[in-house]
């Protein structure tokens, strides 16, 4: 008994540090997979929330072009997290998933696809403003309506399924990345058609994002320099109330304060992914990348959800009762200081 015992003594340390091993393994991988289901739930969440408000709204919302293209957007960020987020956790499950070519494939295209879907509608979205701010008559002459916008949205997902179906056409490579998470197109490699492929997606991108930057800058400031205009005109105790229904028209300035936040929150989440098929960085920066995409799908319905017309209309509410109160808080003052002169000259007297 006592050779046995130490001869089977040596091999309990062995199993006790492998079954410790595989303890410390599953935990990792549970507390790795919580984020994934995490921003899965919010993705679909959220966005089916959004498109549940937006579909509730006014029948003249509904027709408008903008809102057409907040849906599809709304949509589309739907259609990205339920299709590619599986796909991240069943990795996370099982590691062998990704290495399935077909599969890496399949992955590489949702991300190509989405991302790139998403820029083009924000930037449709700054163009349809533009248009319907700073120029008017074009706006009405090309009918930009519901049908003008669907016929765009339709136009943006066909025309990007072929362009981010090219890697899986032979002109760019597929790739496992090195965090083996997530798979997108080999940018490291250093052959003629891939270079051409990665560097054109990136010159798009950037496209739309300067595109989407600089129409926001110039909807903004039109927008401002007609509030100047409004303000330097002669103050009445009437005109007040009149002032502000033309500068802060509740449908105007609400679609501009969603597309606003939603061009930050989408342009934010995609510059990182953007900037790295520019460089080569380490597995710890790929992931980070990928997953601050991820994050848009996640906050862009919320954005539709708190900027609702009810909320808003609260908000410019208290917004035009605190611009009346100063107006009458300026008036009173102004009217205070010739007693007051007047009675500072008696006081002389």
């Amino acid at each position: 008994m006592k050779l046995q015992h130490h001869l089977y003594s040596p091999a309990q340390p062995e199993l006790s540090q492998t079954s410790f091993l595989a303890n410390s393994q599953t935990d990792r991988v549970e507390k790795s997979i919580n984020l994934p289901i995490f921003m899965f739930a919010g993705g679909a969440v959220g966005n089916l929330i959004a498109i549940i408000v937006l579909s509730v709204s006014r029948q003249q919302r509904k027709s408008s072009a903008f809102y057409t293209l907040v849906c599809g957007l709304a949509v589309t960020d739907l259609l990205g997290t339920c299709l590619a987020s599986p796909i991240t956790i069943a990795n996370y499950l099982n590691p062998n998933v990704l290495l399935d070519q077909h599969v890496c494939e399949f992955q590489s295209f949702l991300l190509l696809f989405f991302g790139l879907t998403g820029l083009s509608i924000i930037c449709t979205m700054a163009a349809e403003r533009y248009l319907a701010i700073c120029c008017p008559y074009t706006y009405q002459r090309w009918g930009v309506d519901r049908r003008f916008a669907q016929k765009l949205l339709l136009f943006i997902y066909i025309s990007h399924i072929f362009f981010c179906c090219l890697p899986m056409m032979g002109m760019a490579n597929s790739t496992l990345q090195p965090s083996e998470t997530w798979c997108f197109i080999d940018w490291r490699k250093h052959d003629p058609v891939s270079t051409t492929y990665f560097v054109l997606y990136s010159v798009v991108s950037l496209l739309l994002i300067l595109g989407t930057i600089l129409l926001n800058l110039v909807v903004c400031g039109a927008l401002l320099m007609m509030r100047q205009r409004v303000v330097q005109l002669p103050v009445t105790r009437g005109s007040v109330r009149e002032r502000w229904r033309a500068l802060s028209s509740a449908a105007e300035t609400q679609m501009i304060a969603v597309l606003v936040m939603t061009s930050v929150v989408v342009l934010a989440c995609s510059a990182p992914l953007v900037e790295l098929l520019k460089s080569v960085k380490g597995p710890k920066t790929d992931l980070a990348a990928i997953r601050i995409a991820s994050v848009n799908p996640i906050l862009d319905p919320w954005i539709y959800i708190l900027l609702r017309k009810s909320l808003f209309r609260r908000f410019l509410g208290l917004s035009r009762r605190a611009s009346l109160k100063r107006h009458s808080l300026s008036e009173y003052r102004c009217r205070q200081r010739p007693s007051l002169h007047e009675h500072s000259v008696r006081f002389r007297g």
